[in-house]
């Protein structure tokens, strides 16, 4: 591994955010400390070093704070260069990696996560049409950044595939939870081979988090969710 330079990672085990951050250290081989954050209630190293938003992941490198865990994958690829680019090198590649990446963040995952909180059949319905109509765009996405190669970034795991990636693990648990196919590998056949491949790496195996582990923290954070809902 290469030398640490005093570099961590203030995190929790279940957020795909901190992961992205892991994920791309692993790749890059760097040597890091994990420090786990409590969240309920928020520690004071987090509150002290992200007093913005006050959400992990928070990387520390010499001492210095960095927040958001794109920015964040974005710093260690540009900080650590002598081993595996994250990014792509040319500029377009690069914006249109950074598009999806937002599209990803905003648009389709906060959908994916209503089917679990929807209360009628209806509800899901639509929520299942728009998840489905975002998997299609992501597999199109897949074919055009991929140009022929195994990921999002080509022959290389790279920034969009740990931008992605990163939900695979929540993704399983809805699929349990809820009977909704994701990835259906007759649908969306690149995607769900490209998903695979993500979740057999070794920079990613250490980090993943396990389906049962989750499913149960899943069921009872959602259980909190609805019950506070309720009691408004």
């Amino acid at each position: 591994m290469a030398e640490s330079e005093d570099v961590k990672v203030l995190g929790a085990w279940m957020s795909p955010f901190v992961m992205r951050a892991r994920i791309a250290l692993n790749l890059k081989k760097v040597d890091y400390e994990f420090i786990a954050e409590t969240m309920h209630p928020k520690s004071e190293l987090l509150l002290k070093s992200n007093p913005v938003y006050k959400k992990i992941p928070v990387l520390f490198h010499k001492g210095n704070p960095i927040c958001e865990s794109l920015i964040i994958v974005q710093y260690i690829d540009e900080t650590w260069t002598s081993v595996h680019p994250i990014l792509p090198a040319d500029p377009y590649d690069r914006a249109i990696a950074r598009f999806w990446a937002a599209y990803i963040d905003d648009t389709w995952n906060p959908e994916v996560r209503k089917y679990s909180m929807a209360n009628t059949d209806e509800e899901r319905a639509v929520v299942a049409e728009k998840t489905f109509a975002g998997v299609q765009l992501l597999e199109e996405a897949f074919q055009t950044c991929g140009k022929g190669g195994n990921w999002f970034g080509g022959d290389a795991l790279g920034y969009l595939d740990i931008a992605l990636g990163s939900y695979l693990a929540w993704i399983r648990v809805t699929e349990k939870m809820s009977g909704l196919k994701i990835l259906d590998g007759d649908k969306f056949p690149q995607l769900t081979a490209w998903a695979d491949r993500f979740c057999a790496e070794e920079a990613v195996k250490g980090v993943m988090p396990e389906t049962d582990k989750l499913l149960e923290f899943a069921a009872a954070m959602i259980a909190r969710m609805k019950a506070a809902s309720s009691a408004k």
